[in-house]
């Protein structure tokens, strides 16, 4: 499922008993507490209509009365009806727990932590302990914990970051707009102020962060919409590695941001990959091996060459100087 899929569905998941607990709030207020437009907001409040139970007619579908002013549910769908999970459900609900508390910044470890120890107490020996004891589990970082904080009071943000594509650490500013989940990592997704765009921030890779007195505030496209969930979005203001991969290392296309360029006939292909500095895409190459062989630019195919040639000598050095002793 894609990110822009996932992430309505769970909006979607959430609005009926969020408007059953909070009756005739207005769609403004909503919508600035949910954290989207209320251009989105309405949109979503009509998918609503086409959802509910098995028949799918009068009766069957989630029923709500709501404009800008005012917005309450007149029929649930069973939605706000106790939940009565089976062993394989809350099994597989703690699992999917667990593994969320190892994700940073998805979710307050002390309530999952809670939440796992209520679902395992109901179950009882019907769902075992799926993973390490809570004693067990590793403590938030500081960083991410401030992230969250910030994020659940609307505040600006510090960060000092990693960047892997540029191998930097700088200093941001942004205005934290949500945490998404993106190919089985968690992000914040902000609005960066010197970048001037939407910007995923991966939580592990985040040094520091100072929550800033000023509120968070993003333009409202930022917020809207999945601008920037795409991790590698292109920029054309970088240099591109051509690169040929062989059919035993096409695996590579799935860990790093690459274009598929040509097909070759002996299952190998070339790529494009942008890269902020030459040092960094350099030793990329050398590392990804014999699997991936530089074809542009030529700066790039020197860099590699030169790289290739002093590992080679600093080989034979060592072999020589094992050989005399």
């Amino acid at each position: 499922m894609s990110v822009r899929l996932s992430s309505r569905l769970a909006r979607l998941l959430n609005l009926v008993p969020y408007f059953i607990a909070n009756p005739g709030i207005s769609a403004a207020d909503a919508a600035a507490e949910l954290g989207v437009t209320t251009k989105q907001l309405m949109e979503d409040l009509n998918q609503l209509w086409m959802c509910g139970l098995p028949g799918y007619g009068p009766g069957d579908l989630i029923d709500l009365s709501f404009s800008e002013e005012s917005i309450q549910v007149t029929f649930s769908a069973g939605i706000d009806r106790p939940l009565r999970l089976t062993s394989t459900e809350a099994t597989a609900l703690l699992i999917a727990l667990r593994s969320l508390v190892e994700m940073p910044g998805m979710v307050d470890p002390t309530a999952a932590h809670r939440a796992i120890a209520k679902i395992e107490q109901a179950a009882g020996v019907a769902a075992p302990t799926s993973g390490p004891a809570d004693d067990d589990a590793p403590e938030e970082s500081p960083a991410v914990a401030t992230v969250r904080g910030a994020l659940a009071r609307g505040r600006a943000l510090d960060l000092t970051y990693y960047s892997a594509s540029r191998d930097v650490v700088s200093m941001r500013t942004v205005d934290p707009v949500r945490i998404v989940l993106v190919d089985e990592h968690s992000y914040l997704q902000a609005w960066c102020r010197s970048a001037e765009g939407v910007r995923l921030f991966r939580l592990d890779r985040i040094d520091a962060a100072t929550e800033r007195a000023e509120p968070s505030t993003p333009p409202e496209r930022a917020v809207g919409g999945d601008e920037a969930l795409d991790l590698f979005h292109d920029d054309p203001s970088l240099p591109v590695a051509r690169l040929l991969v062989r059919p035993d290392h096409i695996w590579i296309l799935d860990y790093y941001p690459m274009v598929r360029v040509l097909d070759h006939a002996d299952g190998s292909v070339e790529v494009t990959m942008r890269f902020a500095t030459l040092d960094w895409m350099s030793r990329l190459a050398i590392g990804l091996g014999s699997g991936v062989t530089v074809l542009g630019p030529d700066e790039l195919v020197g860099a590699v060459t030169e790289r290739s040639r002093a590992a080679l000598a600093a080989y034979r050095q060592a072999r020589e100087a094992a050989d005399e002793h």
